[in-house]
Formats: structure tokens, sequence, C-alpha cells
């Protein structure tokens, strides 16, 4: 079986990664529900293009297998400023979404409550190319963030809103911590931890 070639991201990788999430997340209910239609590739491309270079690179971890077949985006306790980061892209991401920046908002407030106020590492996006899904990659290319977490004696947390997603994350040891759905018609949604070691 093939062995994924796991490494850090850089900065050259930033295109490929775009392009590898943006096809993960072609149809995603969660992105589908908070971006506009209205050219939703482009809004797509151009918010991971900011949350993998501003908040990612910047102030997170970013791993990439096989040269970007498959990529995850983490924050962790460490990151200082993201949230300055994310306030200053609060108006370009309101732009993204166009007319579903409503529904952005309200996603936002009603997955609030559910996120965990102690230190975590958290999965902000993991995506891997439609045509190399089932192959491991997606395992291979989050488990040093889970690994790192585990030798920082700090629990992992993640949201997704596919339920096939489920399974996939148990068996990298999370749990479901809550379930609900989003409002405005929006989708379910899990919240899901991992504790420290596992």
């Amino acid at each position: 079986m093939h062995q994924p070639d796991v490494r850090p991201a850089t900065r050259g990788d930033v295109p490929r990664v775009v392009r590898t999430l943006v096809r993960a997340f072609a149809d995603y209910p969660f992105t589908r529900h908070t971006i506009s239609a209205d050219d939703h590739v482009r809004r797509l491309e151009r918010f991971n293009e900011l949350f993998v270079s501003r908040i990612g690179l910047e102030h997170g971890r970013v791993w990439v297998a096989d040269d970007g077949d498959a990529v995850a985006v983490w924050t962790t306790p460490d990151t200082a400023g993201a949230g300055d980061v994310f306030a200053d892209l609060g108006p370009e991401f309101a732009e993204i979404a166009g007319d579903r920046a409503k529904a952005s908002e309200e996603a936002e407030a009603a997955m609030a409550p559910h996120r965990p106020t102690d230190p975590v590492w958290f999965l902000g996006s993991v995506g891997v190319e439609p045509d190399r899904q089932g192959e491991g990659l997606g395992a291979a290319v989050i488990r040093p963030g889970v690994d790192e977490a585990d030798r920082a004696g700090v629990p992992c947390f993640l949201e997704t809103s596919d339920e096939r997603n489920v399974r996939f994350y148990r068996r990298l040891g999370f749990e479901v911590t809550a379930e609900y759905t989003l409002p405005g018609g929006g989708p379910r949604t899990w919240a899901m931890r991992r504790h420290a070691g596992g």
C-alpha cells in the first residue's frame, strides 16, 4: 500500500492546497450554506487561500500529504494573534459569503456554544483530492497534528457538517460532543473532541 509523504506546508504549497480544498469542499453542506452560490468556486478559493495563508501558515500548523493531494490546517493553543487576524479578515469573509453573510453569522453564533473554552488543537480544515479519497491520505495528514497535541497533553477539536465524516473521525479517536442543526435551513453539524492521548 502507498505510504503517503507527509510534511509541513510552505508558502509555495498554497496554490496547490487551495485547489485541493476547493475540490474537496465543492459540495460540502456547510460552505454551500454559508458562501454565496453566485461565483461559488471563486469565493471558495479566496476563503481557503485566506484561511491557509493568513491563519494556518501564520498562526497555526499546516501539513500536506503527497505534495498537496491532502491538507490539514490547525490552530493551536500557541496560536498568538489569530483572534485579531480573524477580526481583521471579518469584512473580507463577509464579502466572500455574499448573499449568505447573514447565514454565515448565524452559523457562527450557533456553533460558538459548542466550541471548547479550554486550550485545544482545532482542526479547522482538512481536504483530500476527490480522486484520492479512500487511500488513507486524510488520516495521514491529520496524524501529525494529533501527535503533537498528544505530546503537549492537549485535546483536539473539530466540526463537521457531513455525517459520513463522523465515522472517519471516530477512527482517529474523536467523539461527538454536540449534534445540532444550523439555523436558517442549515445542515446538521457535529462537534467532536479527542482527549489527549486518544
